[in-house]
């Protein structure tokens, strides 16, 4: 519902523990669903599905799609595998919804992507899968967060790149993410 996409399911069932095909699942039913859908987005984990012609009235509360809490650089080592990693980070992102990527530039390092990923430990399995899946030879920025930067003015960017922050005299104050016990 979240997503707002339609697709025919080719089946249902539920898993006790085997999957067993069923006409309907009910709520608190461990399921499946198998459907053509193509893209990973379109099947978010959380997100609520419902029956074309009996559709539920609201989807059901909780759901929110992941957001990239850290966020990093990745660059070729050379310069000539930016379209091997621009694949390979797409092949990554279609069985991983979390992972965000931009293409970014840099003076020193040249082109690569800007990543964002759930954590740190999320970030060094896609570097791991990429260096080890794809042969690919990268250099990996440090990692940094979304700064929230109130500025003299009243208003209010969001930064996840270090570089982008508003000029010193124009901040009034920044704010970063942290963990609570």
């Amino acid at each position: 519902m979240a997503n707002k996409k339609e697709y025919v399911a080719d089946e249902i069932g539920v898993l006790s523990p085997n999957q067993m095909e069923a006409d309907e699942l009910h709520a608190g039913e461990v399921g499946y669903l198998s459907a053509s859908i193509r893209s990973v987005a379109d099947a978010r984990v959380g997100d609520t599905i419902t029956h074309f012609a009996k559709r539920a009235e609201s989807a059901l509360p909780g759901y929110s799609e992941a957001t990239p809490m850290v966020f990093c650089g990745l660059f070729p080592l050379e310069a000539d595998q930016f379209e091997e990693l621009r694949e390979a980070l797409g092949r990554l992102q279609l069985n991983d919804a979390a992972l965000k990527f931009e293409p970014e530039s840099s003076s020193a390092m040249g082109f690569g992507f800007r990543c964002g990923f759930l954590g740190l430990l999320h970030m060094e399995i896609v570097q791991e899968r990429l260096e080890r899946e794809y042969n690919l030879n990268l250099i990996i920025t440090a990692p940094s967060v979304v700064y929230r930067v109130n500025c003299s003015n009243n208003e209010t960017v969001e930064c996840s790149n270090p570089s982008l922050l508003p000029e010193p005299g124009k901040r009034r104050s920044i704010e970063e993410p942290y963990v609570k016990d």
